[in-house]
This record gives structure tokens, C-alpha cells and sequence, in this order.
């Protein structure tokens, strides 16, 4: 019998360690299957404290695994060096954390969450492994049930994500809420196109953050940006295939959506659904503003750019006034192929989209689309300005230049005071 890959996850925290039980099962090569006891919703999480939190590690019911048996085992941080002092090293992951595949494994009553770590600062996971959410049972129930989120951290701060690979999450591979100072390098995230409501990386109420030098790969939004987050940098990210990078949807059932200093720049994206989004609900208030896409390269993607103050997930929403104002949103060197349409501009007809930039966007129609169909571009009630080169043509006049000041202003003043 061929020798276990060591597993193993240590988590230093200021004064207290936590300790992960791990499933070790064999058959004729060893497998290591990795389980976490599921935490409260967000909203519990709330109303929780972090005061004497200490977590003490309790195995994961265990399910059966074809013909032979599995055993628990409780792995101790204390016995690969941890201190529990707030100094030493953080979470290493080699080898492979698998979560249950089979969905009556997960609780009925909180399936939400797989890994999850809370008002964690100053804490790093890194390492050669993969995190395997096994999520295909979610993806494929009929009617979709949900499912886990792989990773996830809440009210954490200077939390760093690298080197690790994360893959076939039931929902979002990583996600970070309510937190500030973060950073993800180097990390790998895949689940197949067809997989539902799989985002990459999933990110609310959370500042001060950065994503680099990383691949995804989804069956949704390759990078999800939601309401509460500000001074946000993406770059150097390759795309594809999964729904593009997003912000939003926001306002969704007259929610307030508030994004702000937003910086995406060097990407590549492949065979996507969108490339660079923001989509608003009819209904919401707040702003989005102050948004960059630069050097932006897209292949055989359907809509390269779009802002989409129309959104709707059903076959029919119902027509309201009020909207999300977006303002000074700049689009520079956006080039590419597409296969549907190059841009769609949908703005509200009540609060139009203000401060567009268009500078240097050349997008062809792409060779390796079967669509024989493509559409112009549409711009309604976008306003801005625009420097050449702009292809195709139908983007030229897209935007509008003669407005009313004093009325945006008012109206983006009204919003700004709802984010403060």
C-alpha cells in the first residue's frame, strides 16, 4: 500500500488554536478526506462574539465510503509546530481536503458553509494542496438544492489567500465578508462552466483588498464584487470559462448597493458570458462609482462591456423609478473578440449612468462563434465621452453629452448620502 500524502491544515490564532478533524480513508492507495463542523448564518454571525471562542475539535459524522470503512482522526496544530502565540507561521495546505460528496451528509438546516473562519486577523493560508468541494451531487439536484461554500471568512482582518487551489465548490469557491486588508496571489479555482451560482471569488462589505496572479475558471462570476466593498484591486487574472468579472447584482428587493474605488486592470478573459459587468436591480439605492477597467483582453466572449441597470435573474421583474447611480465608470484598451454583442449600456431612464469613459476599445467579431447574428452595440442613456480607436462603429455615438448638471448632481448627492 502506497504511503498517505500527509494532510494537513494548522491554524495559529492570537491565544487560541483551532483544530481541523480530517477523515482518513483507505482503500488500495490512501485518500484523505478533510471535514469542519458547518458555522451560524451571516446573520448569527452578527450576534456572536469572538470572546473566549475557542474552538474544541469535534469529528465529523462519517459517512460511509463504498465497500470499506472510514475512520476519523483529529489532527492537532501542536503537533506540526504550532505555537498559539499570534507570532508564528499560519495555515499550510498540502495534499487534499475533500468535502463530503454526498448531499444528505450536510446538515439540512445550515449547508451553507464547508471551511469557515471568523474574526481571524493577521492569518495566512498557503500551500501546494487542493481544497475539493465535490460538488456536483449540488449542481446537478433537481430542483438545485444550494449547497457549501468552500472557503470562507468573515469579520477577519490582513487575511492572505496563496498558492492554493480551490475546486468544484457546491456555491462560491472563496468568499470574504465584512472584512478588511485582504489579499489573494497565486491561486488556482476551477469547477466546470455548466456548474450553477459557482462564483471564484466572492467578496461583500469587505475593503482594502487585492486579487493577482491568479486563475479561474467557474460555472458564474469569475471575481463577484457586492455591496460594502471600496478600494478593491484586481489585476492580472486569467478568466474563463464562468460569467466574467462582475459587480453586482445590486439593489436587489430595494437593498441599498454602495461600491466604491474600484481598480481591474491586466486581465484575460476566455469564452465567458460577459467580460467586465455591473448590473444593478430596479428599485435599489446607492451609488457605484469611481471604477477603472484598463488593458482588458477578451476572446470569444459574448458582451465584453456591459453596465446593466435592468437586471433580472426571472422572466419578468417588475418596472420601477428608482436605481443605483453609477458615476465615472472609464473603460480604456478593451480588446478582443466577441460572439454576441461588443458592449451593452442599459442605464436606468430615471438615474442615467454618468462620468463614462470609452478610450481605445477594439473588439471584433470572433471567428469561433457559431452566432451568425452579432448585434450592435446599445447605449441607452449613458453619458460621458469617448476617444478613438473605437470598433465597431456602432459604438461611436453611443454615448451622450448634453445633460442636465444640476439635476445629476442632485440625484448623485441623494445616493452618495446613503453609502456614508
Amino acid at each position: 500500500m502506497k504511503s498517505s500524502r500527509i494532510l494537513y491544515l494548522v491554524v495559529f490564532l492570537s491565544k487560541f488554536c483551532i483544530s481541523f478533524s480530517v477523515v482518513a480513508s483507505f482503500e488500495s492507495m490512501t485518500k484523505s478526506h478533510g471535514y469542519s463542523k458547518k458555522s451560524a448564518a451571516h446573520e448569527q454571525d452578527q450576534q456572536k462574539s469572538p470572546q473566549n471562542s475557542a474552538v474544541v475539535p469535534v469529528p465529523y459524522p462519517l459517512p460511509g465510503y463504498g465497500s470499506f470503512t472510514a475512520r476519523s482522526t483529529v489532527f492537532s496544530p501542536l503537533a506540526f509546530g504550532a505555537k498559539g502565540d499570534g507570532v508564528a507561521d499560519d495555515s499550510l495546505v498540502d495534499g487534499t481536503l475533500l468535502a463530503p460528496a454526498r448531499v444528505s451528509t450536510w446538515s439540512k438546516s445550515s449547508p451553507y458553509q464547508w471551511l469557515n473562519f471568523k474574526w481571524v486577523h493577521n492569518f495566512t493560508i498557503k500551500g501546494t494542496g487542493f481544497i475539493n468541494g465535490q460538488g456536483s451531487q449540488w449542481w446537478h439536484s433537481s430542483p438545485q438544492l444550494g449547497g457549501n461554500q468552500a472557503l470562507r471568512f468573515y469579520a477577519g482582518g490582513n487575511i492572505t489567500v496563496r498558492d492554493i487551489t480551490i475546486m468544484n465548490s457546491a456555491l462560491c469557491h472563496l468568499k470574504f465578508d465584512s472584512c478588511v486588508g485582504v489579499e489573494v496571489n497565486n491561486v488556482s479555482i476551477s469547477s466546470p462552466e455548466t456548474s450553477p451560482n459557482t462564483d471564484g471569488i466572492h467578496l461583500q462589505n469587505t475593503r482594502d483588498t487585492k486579487i493577482h496572479n491568479s486563475n479561474i475558471a467557474c460555472g458564474d462570476d469569475c471575481i463577484s464584487i457586492q455591496t460594502g466593498c471600496s478600494n478593491l484591486h484586481v489585476h492580472h487574472i486569467n478568466c474563463g470559462p464562468g460569467h466574467g468579472i462582475s459587480i453586482g447584482g445590486l439593489g436587489k428587493d430595494n437593498s441599498l448597493g454602495c461600491v466604491s474605488n474600484i481598480k481591474v486592470e491586466n486581465i484575460y478573459l476566455q469564452n465567458t458570458l460577459s467580460g467586465v459587468r455591473i448590473k444593478t436591480w430596479q428599485g435599489g439605492a446607492g451609488t457605484v462609482k469611481n471604477v477603472s477597467f484598463y488593458n482588458i483582453r477578451v476572446s470569444n466572449v459574448a458582451i465584453p462591456v456591459v453596465i446593466d441597470q435592468f437586471y433580472c435573474d426571472k422572466s419578468r421583474c417588475r418596472n420601477q423609478t428608482r436605481a443605483v447611480a453609477i458615476s465615472d465608470v472609464s473603460y480604456n484598451q478593451i480588446i478582443g473578440t466577441y460572439s454576441v454583442q461588443p458592449m451593452h449600456l442599459a442605464c436606468s431612464d430615471d438615474v442615467p449612468c454618468t462620468g463614462v469613459d470609452l478610450t481605445d476599445v477594439r473588439l471584433k467579431t470572433s471567428s469561433s462563434s457559431y452566432n451568425q447574428g452579432f448585434l450592435p452595440a446599445l447605449c441607452w442613456n449613458s453619458y460621458g465621452k469617448s476617444q478613438p480607436p473605437l470598433l465597431p462603429s456602432s459604438i461611436d455615438d453611443c454615448l451622450r453629452r448634453n445633460i442636465n448638471g444640476d439635476l445629476i448632481k442632485k440625484v448623485e448627492r441623494s445616493h452618495d448620502s446613503a453609502c456614508q
